[in-house]
């Protein structure tokens, strides 16, 4: 029996979802329908249990397409992901208090943002420091050629965001496993200049459609054909932003480890890495076939990889292995997944809800963090079940510490 539910789309290709036991909403439906429809989409749409409305196309949603590429299907946070590293400390080896802890990570890593993202935003750096700017060496070519094509991607933030973690659903965490490892996790993405560069061919994307096609169900939908120059001048700058949201996860967590060094006794980091995007696409072979696969909230799952799924500010989160299911295009979830809405949150829940959800883990209890208080997800473990054939447990965490912007 397939862990999976089939949806008949008419005039569009099956809709194949990971979603038994947990909630899916009509929106998400009418949007994955709209996706399914498009002639470009080869096979099937592949659902993961975590799946919610987004723009255009859903967060939680695997897109196969031949020939082209749709735009807000990869969404402006190009290249957002987690990544996770498992250290020699253990649980004992913790301070009773874990505010010093959570502090230093702060003093460390740029957090959220102000200034409306201009000059004093308090989430970039002043003065770039050294594991950055090393950092944007390896970035500052393709960037400079980007931008001589499309002198708007230049205008903006960049290399200062580069080891910074933003705001919304990102986080730092210092978790326990099961044995009371100590491992480091965050996620976070391309920045300033990955919404750039996703806003910007957006747009685009939406302008060459209006010429070409004017029946599209959506016109977020809007997408490149390959060979055409468009096409290929987002796939350069979509390669370009995972590579920097690659490179910022990395710079980010080397900093939360240099700062755990002052607050803890002496340690190692390493010997379990793990480093993966969940909004992204990437060209590969499935069913016979050389396509497009876009992963909207979503991680590849191919058989052996590692990946990760969060949890909530303070639910389990875990390392898995993945299955390599075919039918799901080798995915899975990229977390629990949105229940309410940012905006539906703050209304259902207090303050004092959220402090109650996260007695156990030192973070934020203000009401500028209610959108994210554990009960606007999913449950995780609902999540888990629902893609039981797509990955292996490998490592459970609960947090101690969370960090948001």
């Amino acid at each position: 029996m397939s862990g999976y539910d089939e949806l008949v789309v008419e005039g569009g290709v099956p809709i194949k979802a990971w979603t038994r036991g947990v909630a899916m909403d009509e929106g998400a439906v009418r949007q994955l329908q709209n996706v399914a429809r498009l002639p470009i989409v080869r096979g099937h749409v592949a659902v993961m249990p975590d799946v919610h409305v987004g723009i255009g196309a859903t967060v939680g949603s695997v897109v196969p397409t031949l020939g082209a590429i749709i735009p807000a299907a990869v969404g402006v946070d190009i290249g957002c992901g987690m990544m996770a590293v498992r250290t020699s400390l253990t649980a004992s080896q913790l301070p009773d208090s874990l505010k010093s802890v959570r502090s230093s990570i702060e003093r460390r890593v740029p957090v959220g943002r102000t200034d409306h993202g201009g000059r004093n935003d308090r989430g970039a750096w002043t003065l770039l420091p050294e594991r950055s700017a090393q950092a944007w060496l390896g970035l500052s070519d393709g960037y400079g050629q980007i931008c001589a094509k499309h002198p708007r991607l230049g205008q903006g933030n960049d290399a200062n965001h580069l080891g910074t973690l933003g705001t919304g659903n990102h986080f730092i965490e210092v978790c326990l496993d099961e044995e009371d490892r100590v491992w480091v996790m965050l996620h976070s993405g391309s920045r300033g200049v990955g919404n750039r560069f996703g806003s910007y061919f957006i747009e685009l994307a939406r302008e060459d459609m209006r010429v070409h096609q004017a029946n599209l169900p959506d016109r977020d939908l809007s997408y490149f054909r390959e060979g055409t120059e468009h096409f290929d001048d987002y796939v350069e700058a979509v390669g370009w932003a995972q590579h920097f949201a690659r490179e910022n996860r990395r710079v980010m967590m080397e900093n939360v480890l240099e700062s755990l060094k002052h607050e803890l006794p002496p340690f190692v980091a390493g010997e379990i890495a793990v480093n993966c995007h969940h909004n992204y696409v990437q060209k590969e072979t499935h069913f016979g076939a050389d396509v497009f696969v876009t992963r909207k909230g979503a991680v590849r799952a191919g058989l052996g990889e590692l990946g990760i799924i969060p949890g909530s500010m303070g639910a389990r989160s875990f390392i898995v292995r993945g299955l390599g299911n075919p039918d799901s295009l080798c995915s899975c979830s990229h977390g629990a997944g949105r229940l309410h809405s940012r905006t539906q949150a703050k209304k259902l829940f207090t303050l004092e809800d959220h402090i109650k959800a996260t007695e156990h883990v030192e973070c934020r209890k203000d009401a500028d963090v209610i959108d994210e208080t554990p009960a606007a997800y999913k449950p995780i473990d609902a999540v888990m079940k629902a893609q039981s054939d797509l990955v292996e447990i490998v490592h459970t965490l609960r947090q101690v510490v969370c960090v948001k912007g």
